[in-house]
């Protein structure tokens, strides 16, 4: 079994990774609204809409998970020249650490999935998309860029959603070029044909896709092993990881090593995308030098997370160190976080109907003052969110000699209460900047201040949200705690 804190470790190499990713690119497009009555036209819910989102898919969500990650990757694909393809683009300049050489091809359309959305249930979704086979011209383009990326990386990621992308020639050029550099390809396949895939270093198929491609049962673990043993002799592959949902994760390899990893995810809400985050963790962790078998655990991990979050997700770094101690410390831990994968718990929440509420402060010595107040906030929300101060914030807020207790050491001590969900630092002043971020839905603060002096009142309220002043305990504070500790 893998040492976790090997696995832990692992994670602060991954910033190091570099990955050529090439393959299918979509975009996905999400309608949120309301059902409230049939349509007096036909027999059909009417959908009220009241937002829309978008972010990449197929290979572009696997770019999205490198990217949590901190590694970094160069992205080859094929768009059309539309206003969905320079959608694409746009949103691939958000991921700071990717390369993008995306071929223009006039007689293509960039695919879009559509999907409408009423509370969490998906109602309909419409495509429009090519599924043809990239042109001549268009494969030749795309694989000179990614022979010329094949240098700077260490890893090769082969995304084939069955669009075309990879098509005409390209996935069987682009392992021979990455096995010439001694480079190693992963490949998320599609189809029952496999044979596509000879040469590569890894397939990563889900229980459905094995089946089908190997024509055996896979509904246990005897015949998974047997499934993917077909698939290595007869496609000439290094080794299969069959992802099995709620049932984990499954390595062979040529050499006949056969290893299960359980399931690591706490509940299951949407299994979208979470192969992605598989392909995209295995392959950092990869070309950070990780062992295979290390790789896998990391990713099964990560896998975990993203199943228990809404939508199509990623797995930050942070996350999965947590998930990773959780077996050795307790659950307090798992609540304080860094803001990205803060944002996307609480988005979770918002998506469970949770209403969010926020307080601030530094909390460098907990009294009872401190815990009436989160307790008060607590009953005005369902989730509770506590924005910290760094320690380099409270230093100048309070003066040299301040804080007595480390940021680690007060998150800690907050995120140990029950009464708290959630635990933010941020290193500026007021928290100003972290609630325009997560727009809470209540925002508290002790009565001493008035609600025109409350940091971030105007933007809670101009969200629908509500400010609340707490009467505090009298006879507690931080300053005359700290008076009569030195006295």
């Amino acid at each position: 079994m893998t040492d976790r804190s090997d696995l832990i470790a692992l994670l602060d190499r991954l910033p190091k990774a570099r990955v050529l990713c090439v393959g299918d690119i979509m975009l996905d497009r999400f309608v949120h609204g309301r059902v409230e009555r049939i349509s007096p036209e036909a027999p059909i819910p009417v959908l009220r809409i009241e937002r829309e989102a978008a972010m990449l898919g197929g290979g572009g969500n696997v770019a999205r998970n490198l990217d949590a990650m901190g590694a970094r990757a160069t992205f080859v694909s094929a768009i059309g020249d539309d206003d969905a393809g320079r959608e694409v683009r746009a949103l691939f300049s958000a991921l700071s650490g990717t390369k993008i050489e995306l071929v223009i091809d006039p007689a293509r359309q960039t695919a879009i999935k559509i999907r409408y959305l009423a509370g969490n249930q998906q109602m309909l979704r419409a495509d429009r998309e090519t599924t043809d086979d990239v042109s001549a011209a268009t494969a030749e383009a795309m694989l000179a860029g990614a022979r010329a990326a094949l240098a700077d990386c260490g890893v090769v990621v082969a995304s084939d959603y069955g669009k075309g992308a990879l098509g005409n020639g390209v996935v069987a050029a682009l392992i021979a070029a990455a096995r010439d550099a001694g480079r190693p390809v992963i490949v998320d396949p599609k189809g029952s044909d496999y044979s596509r895939y000879r040469g590569a270093s890894l397939l990563t198929p889900n229980r459905k896709e094995l089946g089908e491609a190997s024509r055996r049962p896979t509904g246990n673990d005897t015949e998974i092993v047997a499934a993917a043993r077909h698939i290595i002799a007869s496609c000439g592959v290094g080794a299969v990881l069959a992802t099995r949902s709620r049932d984990g994760m499954t390595l062979v390899t040529a050499d006949g090593v056969v290893t299960h990893l359980p399931t690591e995810a706490r509940e299951v809400f949407d299994v979208s995308g979470a192969g992605d985050t598989v392909v995209a963790t295995l392959a950092a962790a990869l070309a950070a030098g990780a062992p295979l078998e290390r790789a896998a655990a990391i990713a099964n991990v990560a896998a975990g997370i993203v199943v228990g979050k809404v939508g199509t997700a990623v797995a930050h770094p942070e996350e999965v160190a947590a998930a990773l101690r959780r077996s050795d410390v307790s659950d307090a831990n798992d609540k304080v976080m860094a803001l990205s994968p803060a944002l996307d718990r609480i988005d979770r929440w918002r998506r469970q109907g949770f209403r969010v509420g926020f307080t601030n402060g530094c909390f460098d010595v907990l009294h009872p003052g401190h815990v009436t107040l989160m307790a008060k906030a607590r009953a005005a929300c369902d989730r509770l969110i506590v924005g910290l101060n760094a320690d380099a914030s409270v230093k100048r807020l309070k003066g040299p000699s301040r804080p007595l207790q480390t940021q680690a050491a007060r998150a800690t001590v907050l995120a140990s209460l029950g009464s708290v969900d959630m635990v933010v630092i941020f290193d500026e002043d007021t928290p100003l900047n972290l609630i325009a971020a997560i727009r809470p839905d209540v925002l508290v603060k002790g009565a001493d201040y008035r609600v025109d002096e409350v940091v971030g009142a105007d933007i809670v309220q101009a969200g629908g949200g509500r400010v609340m002043l707490v009467d505090l305990e009298a006879g507690h504070s931080t300053t005359a705690t700290i008076a009569r500790m030195r006295g």
